[in-house]
């Protein structure tokens, strides 16, 4: 496979502090050491690459010029440096958090949540990522696919890790489960809570269509918080108990203000949507203090345990990623791709990095 790899390849380089990209022909890189060279088959736009794309401030604390984007990548491996063991044709997918292996989180087996990480996509440690023809990733941070998934599917493994990870930590076994905010991540979340054995699950979101999606998903339950109040709404379902589990996907401060005061006494609440301002909480007596909840926040999947899990529940087709994708394009055609991102009626974007 090696001799029909080309000199260079089409690629989406961020080379300056400002908005898009450019689109250009690039060398394709030669891997060294334990790095590895896989062809990338799919790659997914993320939400977060709305601040990569526009350049914004937020961009400047989670990102490194120059880089090439794309955090949600499969690939096929076709050549490996000389200390990289992975076999020449394995699929894989990209844990895009680049965990150093000698902090005190990697030491003891945290190493999600490594002090000192890279990230892959971003320019942080690397410059490489999912949206070019070619990538170079070291071997130690490629999942090599067990089961035969769809280039799309492992792509979306990404993202399906951050949720699973998430809904693993509520516990949700035989429990009501409510999901604020239906994004892809929401999405998703509803899906790993339904497979891991909720007993009912209300999704939470302002956008119909969204709730719609919800209830393919999984979700029995659906609530528009744009009509309906979220807090009347819990009150009424539970008699007043509260849900027992919440899983806060939006991000959004009103939502993520709220949400403590819509969980049962002893219930478990994970905040996986990104805030951007301040939050407030009326009554951290009632809510917090006096509930003996239990708090959880994710950053990303655990290395490698939640691959494993999300690759079996694809495989056996107890989640169905392929229903939150809404759009495909290919890469020549990225500009396109980022406005209906912006427009607010894509779910889940998939590029085609060969054409």
């Amino acid at each position: 496979m090696a001799s029909n790899i080309p000199k260079t390849m089409k690629a989406l380089v961020k080379k300056n502090e400002e908005e898009s990209y450019a689109y250009e022909s690039i060398p394709v890189p030669e891997p060294t050491g334990d790095e590895v060279l896989i062809k990338v088959d799919s790659v997914a736009i993320c939400g977060s690459d709305i601040n990569l794309y526009k350049w914004n401030d937020v961009a400047r604390v989670i990102a490194t010029i120059p880089f090439v984007p794309g955090h949600e990548c499969a690939g096929t491996v076709v050549k490996c440096g000389p200390d990289a063991k992975l076999p020449v044709g394995a699929k894989v997918g990209v844990e895009n958090h680049y965990f150093c292996g000698s902090c005190h989180q990697c030491k003891y087996d945290n190493r999600a949540i490594c002090r000192n990480m890279g990230q892959f996509g971003h320019g942080k440690q690397t410059q490489h990522g999912g949206c070019s023809e070619y990538t170079i990733v070291p071997a130690r941070y490629l999942y090599v696919l067990k089961r035969n998934l769809s280039a799309d599917e492992i792509a979306l493994l990404e993202p399906l890790g951050v949720s699973h990870n998430a809904v693993e930590k509520l516990d949700v076994k035989g429990e009501d489960v409510l999901v604020i905010g239906c994004g892809p991540v929401g999405l998703l979340a509803i899906a790993s809570a339904k497979a891991l054995g909720a007993k009912r699950i209300t999704g939470a979101d302002i956008d119909d269509s969204r709730l719609e999606l919800a209830k393919s998903m999984g979700a029995e339950v659906t609530v528009n918080t744009l009509n309906t109040s979220l807090k009347q709404f819990v009150e009424s379902s539970t008699d007043g108990l509260g849900m027992g589990r919440v899983c806060e996907c939006s991000g959004a401060p009103p939502m993520v203000n709220i949400s403590f005061s819509l969980l049962r006494k002893g219930g478990r609440i994970v905040m996986v949507g990104l805030p951007k301002q301040p939050l407030h909480v009326e009554n951290v007596l009632q809510d917090i203090v006096f509930k003996s909840l239990t708090l959880k926040t994710v950053h990303g999947r655990l290395i490698y345990h939640t691959w494993g899990e999300i690759e079996n529940l694809v495989a056996d087709g107890k989640i169905d990623v392929n229903k939150i994708i809404s759009h495909k394009f290919p890469m020549s055609k990225f500009e396109e791709a980022f406005t209906a991102l912006f427009s607010g009626k894509a779910c889940k974007i998939v590029i085609d990095p060969s054409n």
